[in-house]
């Protein structure tokens, strides 16, 4: 029972005579008699029985606040979250001693009065007069129940809690009808239950058994007569007689509850002699409020969960709404979250990436045909100290990622592939694929006004040895640059837009892909870990592009009852033709075979994948899949001014990071963890027959396309994809920094390289 303040500078006797008027209108109320119309008093009472009248005949009881529960795809723990930590208890899950203190020491008469007790009034009055203030209420424990009520349907709004609590005339009515209302339809013992589970013990604590759990680490129903006591003292002030921080005055109060349980006859005297004198026994149990507080590095998953909820339409026509309902709590949320695969992820980012490294890594790892996201992790832990951030690098920035997401690379060039094979170019199709090249002069987009190279951009490949022609398998292997663009310059933009929003390829400020050529093949837009891996993980699904999910069923709690809520669906759809698919998986395969991604490649299973590394080496990746697993891999800087050259990196050295020799074994170390024990089924590869029209000055002896070629292979390259005359790239993928957050958008021209093998 809050304590009572002496209002607005009124004298005691003023104060004693607003007290009494409320008793009396209370009074007045449960006999149904007429109020004394005398003096200013009477003229207060008369009406404040008119605003009675005028009060809704029922309380509105909201759900009460619970802790929401956050679970694997096992059924084992993640997270709890909360606004109010409560978990709400039957009467015969409390401790009867607890049941009884509380009585004790609230309202003695609890179960001899109705809503108003007359003689707590009139004591009340009595001692306020004697102190010369208002040093005693009379409120029932039915009259706190209402009040708390109130408190609890303000929720967080400070203004609302403050006329929910404020000592007015017209507060202590609603109150006083509302309690009438309360004892005619539940009745003493639910009332008790409900006051129990409502009230605030302090310490971030709501209801008896979170407040159980806080203080001595055990259930509502297990409380000692001392520990019950104690807690019953609380409820007064829970700041001044809170045992953690002031251990005396909480002995004290605990004490007075004990005799005041003594006094009404609850216990002998003996009794609580021996329960004064033993310690508090205080077993404190840290509230574990949160995300921050995930297992298994499942920080940034939990947030994004929260962030999907809060998003989502299907919790919620408005944000008010689906804030309100995640406030509410009392959920239980299942999630996609394999325990196996996210132990396994960052188990491998712990053993390749330091937190405290200049650089960061971060993947995701989703199951093909169902969207699922089953692992997501990251080097740098959640948090908000040195070495950690709140940013989710794997994730749009929509939902707490980076404002652009980070440039792709050469793992881009899949989708272009795809793309060309979709629009029936041969699987093994042959360009010239210089070492250097301009851009081309004109390239079509989806709109018909065609892209102008106006700026003279040029293009190189990685090394100059890197000279075609090459057919697409060689080209993939290497990640020529030039090939790409030749394709790309063949086919046009938006065969390219297609397949990457059928892909569900989008920037990570959730923008389009811009239609320019080193955005549309290079890599130079900045894209986010979840979005590579879910669009890679139509190639492994044959073709069907399935939306990523995080929530599998969530059930909600409230007054003891339970009911499903219904969830956010993958919608899968056919992104490309499943001979495409199994094109692009033949091909992608050979890279990890013996192409840039053989330090990625896993044993004993089939896996394809893809390398990238951008321009001045700011990021690196790998993004690469088995038919049942589908995984990327980032590692770069967030502000994106690292250049990843002479670098140190889980302490080990590199002079130059690339995407096979740094994401690649990360990605392949948390695959093969998560695949542990798992099926490994078959790719549905197919041939493709050799076009290479020769090694050209490429001296790469590693390359496994022996082709000697022919002439026509050389002659079609020409044809097809031949040097155009007029463009040149202007160097380096420069990206913005926006205030000193990630990376910025590609230019307008798309000038720059972007992607490396």
């Amino acid at each position: 029972m809050p304590n009572k303040r002496s209002g607005g500078g009124l004298s005691a006797t003023q104060q004693a005579a607003k007290f009494l008027g409320v008793s009396v209108l209370s009074g007045a109320v449960l006999a149904g008699i007429a109020l004394p119309a005398f003096g200013a008093l009477g003229l207060a009472a008369k009406g404040s029985v008119e605003s009675f009248d005028e009060l809704p005949a029922n309380l509105k009881t909201p759900p009460l606040s619970q802790r929401t529960t956050i679970l694997d795809s096992k059924g084992s723990q993640i997270a709890t979250v909360y606004s109010r930590d409560r978990t709400v208890v039957d009467l015969k899950n409390v401790s009867p001693y607890m049941q009884k203190a509380i009585v004790a020491i609230e309202d003695s008469r609890f179960y001899q009065h109705g809503a108003i007790d007359l003689k707590g009034v009139l004591r009340a009055l009595n001692k306020n007069v004697q102190s010369n203030g208002v040093s005693q209420g009379a409120s029932t424990l039915t009259q706190q129940y209402v009040k708390n009520v109130f408190v609890e349907e303000a929720g967080d709004d400070p203004t609302k809690v403050a006329q929910a609590t404020q000592q007015t005339i017209g507060r202590k009515i609603k109150e006083l009808k509302y309690a009438i209302q309360v004892e005619e339809e539940l009745g003493k013992k639910k009332i008790l239950e409900n006051y129990l589970n409502i009230t605030f013990f302090g310490e971030q604590a709501y209801g008896v058994e979170a407040a159980s759990q806080r203080y001595f680490s055990t259930h509502a129903k297990d409380l000692t007569l001392p520990q019950a006591a104690l807690l019953a003292g609380i409820v007064q002030s829970p700041s001044r007689y809170d045992p953690v921080n002031d251990a005396t005055e909480a002995t004290k109060r605990r004490n007075t509850v004990l005799q005041r349980m003594a006094e009404v006859g609850d216990i002998s005297e003996a009794e609580a002699a021996k329960a004064q004198q033993a310690p508090l026994g205080l077993k404190v149990t840290q509230p574990k409020n949160g995300c921050i507080t995930a297992v298994q590095g499942a920080s940034f998953f939990c947030k994004y969960v929260e962030r999907v909820f809060l998003s989502d339409p299907v919790f919620g026509k408005t944000k008010e709404a689906r804030a309100k309902l995640w406030n509410q709590g009392g959920l239980t949320i299942r999630t996609t979250l394999d325990p196996q695969s996210q132990q396994s992820v960052q188990s491998s980012l712990k053993d390749h990436v330091y937190k405290s490294d200049k650089v960061a890594a971060a993947s995701t790892l989703v199951e093909p045909g169902t969207g699922k996201i089953l692992a997501m992790g990251q080097s740098k832990p959640y948090g908000y100290g040195k070495n950690e951030t709140e940013y989710n690098y794997s994730v749009n920035a929509s939902m707490g990622g980076s404002n652009f997401g980070f440039p792709t690379g050469s793992t881009f060039k899949p989708f272009v592939a795809a793309a060309a094979i979709e629009e029936g170019r041969p699987a093994n199709q042959t360009y010239s694929a210089p070492y250097s090249m301009q851009y081309p002069a004109t390239v079509q987009t989806c709109s018909g006004n065609p892209w102008v190279n106006d700026g003279n951009y040029k293009l190189e490949n990685e090394s100059t040895t890197e000279k075609g022609p090459y057919d697409l398998k060689t080209a993939m292997n290497k990640s020529v640059n030039t090939y790409f663009v030749q394709m790309l310059a063949d086919i046009g933009m938006c065969p390219v837009v297609k397949m990457t929003n059928a892909l569900g390829v989008v920037q990570g400020n959730g923008d389009k892909v811009p239609e320019v050529p080193s955005s549309m093949t290079l890599g130079s837009t900045g894209l986010s870990p979840l979005t590579m891996a879910s669009a890679y993980a139509a190639f492994a699904s044959r073709g069907m592009y399935c939306t990523p999910i995080a929530i599998e069923s969530i059930t909600q709690t409230t007054n003891g009852k339970k009911k499903s809520l219904e969830v956010p669906k993958s919608t899968c759809s056919r992104a490309m033709s499943e001979k495409t698919a199994d094109t692009i998986n033949t091909l992608l395969s050979g890279v990890v075979d013996s192409g840039t991604g053989q330090q990625a490649g896993l044993s004993g299973r089939a896996n394809a994948g893809k390398t990238g590394t951008t321009d001045e080496r700011k990021n690196a990746w790998f993004v690469g899949y088995t038919p049942n697993l589908s995984g990327a891999v980032w590692v770069g800087s967030a502000t994106q001014k690292v250049k990843m050259t002479n670098i140190s990196i889980g302490g080990v050295y590199h002079a130059q990071v690339y995407g096979g020799d740094t994401p690649g074994p990360i990605w392949r170390d948390a695959m093969t963890g998560a695949l542990q024990g798992k099926e490994a089924p078959s790719f549905n590869l197919v041939n493709i027959p050799s076009n290479n029209p020769g090694r050209g000055n490429d001296d790469d002896d590693d390359d496994d396309d022996n082709n000697n070629g022919n002439d026509d292979g050389f002659i079609g390259g020409l044809l097809t994809g031949g040097t155009s005359d007029g463009g040149t790239t202007g160097g380096d993928n420069s990206t913005g920094d926006i205030g000193n957050l990630f990376q910025g958008t590609s230019n307008g021209n798309g000038n720059g390289n972007g992607g490396r093998g």
